[in-house]
C-alpha cells in the first residue's frame, strides 16, 4: 500500500504508543488470547490465573515454556524495526507501552518501553517482594523447578486474570502529557489498555491541545470511532511509511 507523503509526527509531538498482539502476530506468534475463553488452546482458568498456579504450577509452567520457546523462534518484524526508528530519532518524547509479553521491540531495539501485562523472559518469586529477575530457562518437568532464598516458588512474571497491570502510575503519567497516540494491533475490547485512548483525549474536553489518535492494524478495533484516524493493513507494511522521516 502507497500512502500519501504524510508525517503523523510532528516536531515537538509527545509520542505514546500502545501494542498488542496484531504486531507480534506479523512475527509468527499466535495471539496469546484465541476464541472462547482458550490461550493458544488452554482453557484460560488452567493457564492464567492465581488459582490455575495454587493448583498445578507444573502444568503452568509447561505452557509458559512453550511459549518461551516459540518468543525465542520468531523475529521482529518491520513494525517493530519501524518503532525503534523513531524513538532513536526522537529520544525521550517518544514511550512504548505493549500488552504483548515478548521481548520482540527489545531486540529490534526499543528502550523507553514497559510491558503492562509482563514478561515471558521474566520470573519472580510467589511469595517475597524480590525483584523480577532475567529468565530463559524452560521448567518443562517438575525437578527443573527452583525456588526462591525464602521458600517461595519462582513463577513467570505474568500478569494473569485477576491481577492488577504493571507500570500503570508511569503509563497513566505518559498519557497525560502525550500529543500522539499511535495504538497497533489491538481490539480495542482488552481493558484497561482499552481506555488508555479516552484517557489520553480527555485532556481537550479541559481546554488541552487536541490529541491526535490513530490505529494501524488488519482490521478496525472495537473503539474505532475515537480514533482521529485508522489505517487497516498490516503494521509491518505500513509504519515503516506512515513513520519515516519527511
Amino acid at each position: 500500500m502507497k500512502l500519501a507523503r504524510q508525517s503523523l509526527i510532528s516536531g515537538n509531538d509527545q509520542v505514546f504508543v500502545l501494542t498488542g498482539a496484531g504486531i507480534s502476530a506479523e512475527s509468527g506468534l499466535s495471539t496469546f488470547r484465541g476464541h472462547g475463553g482458550l490461550w493458544e488452546g488452554e482453557p484460560v482458568e488452567n493457564v492464567a490465573t492465581p488459582q490455575a498456579w495454587k493448583r498445578n504450577p507444573e502444568h503452568v509452567w509447561r505452557f509458559y515454556s512453550m511459549r518461551r520457546k516459540a518468543a525465542a523462534s520468531v523475529e521482529p518484524n518491520p513494525a517493530h524495526f519501524a518503532l525503534a526508528a523513531l524513538e532513536r530519532r526522537i529520544g525521550q518524547r517518544f514511550f512504548l507501552c505493549t500488552q504483548n509479553v515478548d521481548d520482540l521491540h527489545e531486540r529490534a531495539g526499543s528502550r523507553n518501553l514497559v510491558h503492562m501485562h509482563g514478561s515471558l523472559f521474566e520470573s519472580c518469586c510467589d511469595r517475597c517482594t524480590r525483584p523480577p529477575f532475567r529468565d530463559t530457562r524452560l521448567y518443562e518437568n517438575k525437578a527443573d523447578h527452583v525456588r526462591c532464598e525464602c521458600g517461595g516458588r519462582i513463577r513467570p512474571n505474568i500478569v494473569w486474570f485477576g491481577e492488577r497491570p504493571f507500570h500503570m502510575d508511569r503509563i497513566v503519567e505518559e498519557l497525560q502529557r502525550c500529543t500522539v497516540m499511535l495504538v497497533i494491533g489491538t481490539s480495542g475490547l482488552v481493558q484497561p489498555a482499552a481506555s488508555f485512548v479516552h484517557l489520553a483525549t480527555q485532556r481537550y474536553a479541559s481546554g488541552a491541545a487536541a490529541v491526535r489518535t490513530y490505529y494501524v492494524g488488519p482490521e478496525p478495533p472495537a473503539n474505532a470511532s475515537v480514533f482521529t484516524r485508522s489505517f487497516e493493513g498490516k503494521a509491518g507494511e505500513l509504519l515503516p511509511q506512515l513513520l519515516a522521516p519527511r
